[in-house]
């Protein structure tokens, strides 16, 4: 094999794509409206508070104003302590016209042992900043009512913990499934793959219909073509989503869970929802994958790249315009569609046999058996188990396609037919 050939298709599918306009806008584009759909709605709800005036507290209890404060400070509302009067609501109302103070806040006895409180605003608040103080409000009452009791507060309103532990000997439970992680990576898997191998058969259709494919031919092999291009747009692909992971891990590490929180706490309903702990952004940091994790995750997307790139490869080279190439290629995205349509399952119950079998399929197994993992435990055997199919898949769809590809590559016309293909497969 000539790796000078197959090193030249792969300099220029990879140079051609990381330099185009599309690339660019995708790769930092992807990551920068991300941090905007995170930070901007933030700022928003934060940035305006700032420079409200505060919101007084007359707590008739004596018992709720500070637990309250600090959970509608963290909150982003500014808050101060007005003593309980006989005149109180007057001149409070007072203040408030006057632009002193935005609203205040009455509790009493009641408030303690129902939730129950009283607003006077200005302004009418929004769903959001009006689920938050009654959370707030709720949560001090509950605090001081179990602290009466002799209960540890923040265990119970942190929502306590549930130790697993496995029965069987099929694999260990290390933690609390990580639902997001597994259920992101694995649409991340489908939109990459799919998107980076419908590259390689547009590529592919592109040199066909302009005849280049002809000089080419004349100096290499066609499977050698057909390698350069898996491999050029697959390094393309890789590329992307180290800048994308790198971009996220950044943003998370810098400054997302401090958005993340702030949010959440405005936007918490229950009353473990503003103070909480371990609050959401702790929750995010804990899911962030290990480096074990983000090597399955190359190595399932690697294997799952060139599984379906063979098959788009061939689709491309049997097809001579875009309309029979869009036709020819719905098989194959149905097999990228199915696991997405059990990937709740396989997550939700990652040892059933059939999210065990679906998920050894290989061209499965690049979505399904990463979120079986990612989102419990699986047995190591079957991970490994899952590359050797995989990995043999490929092999055999390489084969096959490269076949497909040496004929039809050349051919123009009529999109051939199954047993056309398969004469195809023989002769080649």
């Amino acid at each position: 094999m000539s790796f000078r050939n197959v090193w030249a298709v792969i300099r220029r599918e990879y140079l051609q794509r990381v330099r185009s306009r599309w690339f660019v806008f995708s790769t930092v584009g992807g990551p920068i409206f991300l941090f905007a759909v995170l930070a901007v709605p933030a700022w928003l709800r934060g940035g305006p508070d700032r420079d409200r005036p505060p919101i007084a507290i007359v707590d008739g209890t004596d018992a709720l104003y500070d637990r309250l404060a600090d959970d509608l400070v963290a909150a982003g509302f500014p808050v101060e302590r007005a003593r309980w009067t006989s005149t109180v609501v007057d001149t409070l109302r007072r203040r408030a016209a006057a632009g002193e103070i935005d609203g205040f806040i009455m509790l009493d006895q009641f408030t303690l042992e129902s939730g129950d409180a009283v607003l006077y605003v200005n302004r009418r608040p929004s769903v959001v900043q009006r689920g938050a103080i009654r959370s707030a409000i709720v949560r001090a009452a509950l605090e001081v009512q179990l602290e009466q009791q002799g209960v540890d507060v923040e265990a119970m309103l942190s929502g306590g913990g549930l130790a697993v532990e496995m029965l069987s000997a099929e694999g260990t439970q290390d933690g609390e499934p990580r639902f997001l992680v597994a259920y992101v990576g694995a649409f991340l898997l489908y939109m990459v793959i799919l998107l980076h191998a419908v590259a390689v058969m547009r590529a592919t259709l592109e040199e066909k219909t302009s005849r280049i494919v002809e000089v080419v031919i004349s100096s290499m092999e066609p499977w050698h073509l057909m390698l350069g291009k898996v491999l050029g747009v697959g390094g393309v692909a890789l590329t992307q989503l180290v800048v994308w992971a790198l971009t996220g891990a950044l943003i998370v590490k810098s400054g997302l869970p401090t958005l993340i929180a702030g949010g959440s706490a405005v936007g918490a309903t229950g009353p473990g929802g503003i103070g909480a702990e371990p609050g959401p952004a702790l929750d995010l940091m804990s899911a962030i994958p290990d480096t074990g994790l983000v090597a399955l995750f190359v190595g399932y997307f690697v294997f799952g790249f060139f599984i379906y790139s063979g098959l788009y490869a061939a689709v491309g080279a049997m097809c001579s315009t875009d309309e029979e190439a869009q036709q020819a290629q719905l098989p194959l995205v149905l097999f990228l569609v199915v696991p997405i349509v059990f990937v709740l399952q396989v997550i939700e119950n990652p040892s059933d046999p059939v999210s065990v079998g679906l998920s050894l399929f290989p061209l499965f197994s690049p979505i399904l058996m990463w979120a079986r993992i990612a989102g419990g435990s699986v047995p190591a055997w079957q991970i490994g188990l899952s590359f050797v199919l995989m990995a043999a898949a490929i092999l055999a769809i390489a084969w096959i396609a490269g076949r497909i590809y040496k004929v039809g590559i050349l051919m123009t016309g009529k999109r051939p037919t199954l047993s056309e293909l398969w004469r195809w497969v023989r002769e080649a």
